[in-house]
């Protein structure tokens, strides 16, 4: 008795002692921290862009809403919409109409927490990213630093919707399953602080509003931007990053992204992040593809249903990304007055949907020795970048150019048993090449209640594929086929 005492105790030392591990303020021990599990296994999160912007909610088609203040502003944003955004600005609003005037029509009248919460939930996303602030510098918190930099009001709480956003957003969100992150901009385009002086900029406004959020909200997860002025030792990252994982509300489960300073991207972070991308190369390291359902983050009133992607691109989309090791961010810009638009709430109820048949096949699931099966042709994959890089999953996958190949198959799996998700629903047989089952393993078709006859052949296994009805069909999109007994 007193051995096995000595052993549990010696185990809850080494357990509690790695939990206690202090991280130093360089990248060497902020990047030896294991990124938490949860987020691995999450694989689908929803992102939330949503501020003043959301007022004009304009953009150039192929431009970003959010960054109207500087498209209005900066005459080197040319090929960004600055004369399609000054143009609508001056007809709609006039000359004399400042950004900050969109502040009091920022409401928020008709949001309800709740409700956001409920339609992220039935989803199918295991977290939810919303924009504390973005650029513009506008808090949807209550933040002293904010009001004092920028000398007039300047958050959600003391202007425009009278609302503590970021809390009743959180409080909603927490009374699901759903983990809650936070977007955070390290800079701001016109705060006269950081115009003037950088440095003190850092001191007194960045860190203290940083730690204020973390303090009053403890994210799970936070996604970092803006960070492309400065080197990470001009935003004091490391710092901020020990502080983070060593004495934060935070430290035990949050996710950090990659965007703490100009070199910083792909190199340093607990996850990479690509932007209207394809994702990473490989699965060395997490990753996370982010982007909005058409062509902004932010709503914008110009982007039309042919700028949308469909259900079908985005569950592609999220299939092609997990099978190579990534997770999904997918955005919604919500209006000004707080509703999601009905088209963006469609499309994520569409993805629950199909993930309700489906996500065994995604959540938690982890690399397969091939990450799909192509058909025969020329193989061309999508190409890899951090930002906008074309990604046409419908060439990937059923509509490809003359002569090149399809992913006919992705793979997932967890322990011996092997996902394969079709794009297309396969007439009469499934061909898995180079797979071996166990004599008595079992194959199914996921949302199909009869067990699929299968049988060895050489290195392959052949799958008798039911012919079913689109009544009978278990989905519309991405047929799951699991193998349960892989040798």
């Amino acid at each position: 008795m007193k051995k096995i005492v000595i052993v549990l105790v010696f185990a809850l030392f080494v357990i509690k002692g790695f939990a206690q591990k202090k991280y130093e303020a360089n990248w060497e021990s902020i990047d030896s921290r294991p990124i938490p599990t949860w987020y691995t296994d999450a694989k689908f999160g929803v992102f939330v862009h949503w501020g003043p912007y959301s007022v004009p909610a304009f953009s150039k088609v192929g431009a970003y809403s959010e960054w109207y203040w500087e498209n209005l502003t900066n005459p080197k944003r040319v090929s960004n919409g600055y004369n399609e955004t000054n143009e609508f600005h001056n007809r709609v609003y006039g000359e004399k109409f400042t950004y900050p005037d969109f502040v009091p029509l920022f409401t928020a009248d008709l949001f309800d927490a709740d409700q956001w919460a409920d339609i992220f939930k039935q989803s199918g996303a295991k977290y939810v990213v919303l924009t504390s602030k973005h650029h513009d510098g506008y808090t949807l918190w209550p933040s002293k630093e904010s009001d004092k930099s920028w000398g007039r009001p300047w958050s959600s709480t003391n202007s425009g919707p009278g609302r503590d956003l970021v809390g009743e957003l959180t409080t909603a969100v927490r009374k699901t399953d759903v983990k809650m992150g936070l977007y955070y901009s390290l800079y701001e385009w016109y705060n006269p602080l950081y115009t003037s002086d950088v440095d003190l900029f850092v001191d007194k406004h960045m860190i203290p509003q940083f730690k204020d959020l973390v303090n009053n909200y403890a994210p799970s997860l936070i996604f970092t931007d803006g960070e492309w002025d400065y080197p990470h030792t001009t935003w004091r990252s490391t710092e901020l990053l020990s502080w983070l994982y060593n004495d934060s509300p935070s430290k035990d489960d949050v996710v950090i992204n990659d965007r703490w300073g100009k070199e910083t991207r792909h190199h340093h972070g607990g996850y990479y992040t690509t932007e209207y991308g394809s994702g990473m190369p490989n699965a060395d390291v997490p990753w996370e593809e982010n982007r909005g359902m058409a062509h902004s983050f932010g709503f914008s009133k110009t982007e039309n249903l042919k700028d949308y992607n469909s259900t079908q691109q985005l569950v592609y989309m999220l299939v092609d990304i997990v099978s190579r090791g990534g997770n999904f961010l997918l955005d919604v810009g919500p209006t000004a007055d707080g509703r999601i638009p009905v088209i963006m709430q469609e499309r994520l109820i569409e993805m629950g949907d199909w993930l309700k048949v489906n996500g065994e096949a995604i959540y938690g699931t982890t690399l397969s020795n091939n990450t799909c099966q192509w058909t025969k042709g020329k193989v061309r994959d999508a190409e890899r970048g951090r930002y906008k890089v074309v990604y046409d999953v419908m060439k990937l996958t059923v509509n490809p150019d003359k002569g090149y190949a399809t992913k006919e198959v992705f793979f997932t799996k967890k322990g011996d048993v092997l996902y394969g998700i079709c794009p297309i629903y396969p007439k009469n047989e499934l061909v898995i090449k180079d797979v071996s089952l166990k004599s008595g393993a079992k194959v199914e078709l996921l949302g199909y209640d009869k067990k699929l006859k299968w049988k060895q052949k050489g290195s392959d296994v052949v799958i008798e594929v039911p012919a079913l009805t689109p009544s009978d069909a278990p989905c519309n999109h991405a047929w799951t086929f699991k193998l349960d007994g892989v040798k």
